[in-house]
């Protein structure tokens, strides 16, 4: 269960909370050059909403906000010497491994945040907002296109230039062989599933630690080590 110190819906706690992380962290962490991008593309994603209908502020302010609160929630707990949810721990094992290049970590990050995190933060959505889950489809889209611009980042700032990825590049073959848009639309499954499982707590908790285990074994294929 995640801890709330503070209301977990205020953008702008979220927001300064990794701003505080971008200028705390070195560069080179692999928890560093995740928070960066997300940071970039969430301030994006804050403006558009405070743009948009304001019928729909409150639903996609509270999705987008307990989304980002479970990765923050992964960055705390390391730092008070507790166990980071399986999804994380890989990034957080490897984030000073000199073998592991930038957008490995960003694209680990971003897996265990698709992977595990968003079916969850839909669910603490729903019982924020007491909706089902279909009232949140549109948001979830929204979220879906911060996804694609975090992963559009990720490619343009940290994968090398076309001149240097070749199809042999082992980072080549890693970057390829992970889709956002199956993460995405596995999801939106799992989060389905979970809220129908409402009712049956130990199966519920069963099921999100088996989500958990097999997101954390695949984000540990992403971050293998690659010769310079």
């Amino acid at each position: 269960m995640v801890r709330y110190e503070q209301d977990p819906t205020s953008a702008g706690t979220v927001v300064s909370r990794m701003r505080a992380l971008d200028a705390a962290l070195p560069r080179r962490d692999g928890i560093a050059v995740f928070n960066r991008v997300y940071l970039t593309v969430t301030t994006e994603a804050d403006r558009r909403v405070d743009a948009g209908p304001s019928a729909d502020t409150r639903a996609a302010v509270t999705l987008n906000a307990l989304f980002a609160e479970r990765y923050l929630a992964a960055v705390e707990a390391v730092s008070e010497g507790r166990r980071p949810p399986a999804c994380w721990r890989p990034l957080f094992q490897f984030r000073h491994h000199p073998g592991v290049r930038p957008p490995q970590f960003a694209l680990a990050g971003i897996h265990a945040h698709v992977g595990h995190d968003l079916a969850l933060a839909v669910v603490d959505t729903c019982r924020v907002l007491g909706c089902e889950p279909v009232r949140l489809e549109d948001e979830f889209e929204e979220v879906g296109e911060l996804l694609a611009s975090l992963e559009e980042r990720i490619r343009e700032e940290l994968m090398p230039g076309p001149d240097l990825l070749r199809l042999a590049d082992p980072l080549t073959h890693l970057a390829g062989a992970w889709s956002l848009e199956r993460a995405r639309d596995a999801a939106w499954t799992a989060a389905r599933a979970l809220w129908a499982l409402r009712g049956l707590p130990e199966v519920a908790e069963e099921f999100t630690a088996r989500l958990d285990t097999a997101v954390g074994f695949a984000g540990r294929m992403l971050l293998t080590p690659l010769p310079g």
